[in-house]
């Protein structure tokens, strides 16, 4: 089985609707996928990312906000992935097998919903190349830029 690990800063957004959206894409497309969120520090789920989530039927409720060293087996994953820049500097260093990639997302945190909505569909297009990828045995995507996202206050 495949392994996956979503790395952010506080494991509080990004990461966690991350982590929900491949799992629900991995599910949807019948490929096995383990996947883990985790943050360089553990605060709390944000109220917005479960509200956003929801919507789309994919319940935050039971996560918590967690770091590396929270999740099993925190040194065997196959790709660990970076949704935001200090996480991708503070990441540590992964054995040789591991494929680190780095998609940087903006920080919904302080926005409105629609904001954290715009988030959500973007992380949502990322991830499901990701995990389309993963089934076809194509390369992974190797990064994401959001520069040309729609940004929402």
């Amino acid at each position: 089985m495949t392994r996956v690990l979503i790395l952010c800063t506080h494991n509080s957004a990004r990461s966690q609707m991350a982590e929900a959206l491949t799992r629900n894409a991995a599910r949807r497309i019948g490929i096995d996928l383990e996947v883990y969120s985790a943050g360089t520090e553990a605060t709390r789920v944000k109220d917005d990312a479960k509200t956003v989530m929801a919507e789309l039927g994919l319940g935050l409720d039971t996560h918590t906000s967690k770091t590396l060293y929270d999740v099993p087996d925190p040194w065997n994953f196959d790709y660990v992935i970076t949704v935001c820049d200090s996480a991708a500097e503070a990441c540590p260093v992964y054995p040789g097998k591991t494929e680190r990639l780095h998609y940087p997302f903006t920080d919904p945190s302080g926005g409105s919903l629609d904001r954290w909505r715009a988030v959500r569909d973007q992380l949502g297009i990322q991830f499901d190349a990701f995990v389309q990828s993963l089934r076809d045995g194509r390369p992974v995507p190797p990064s994401y830029d959001d520069s040309s996202a729609v940004t929402v206050a």
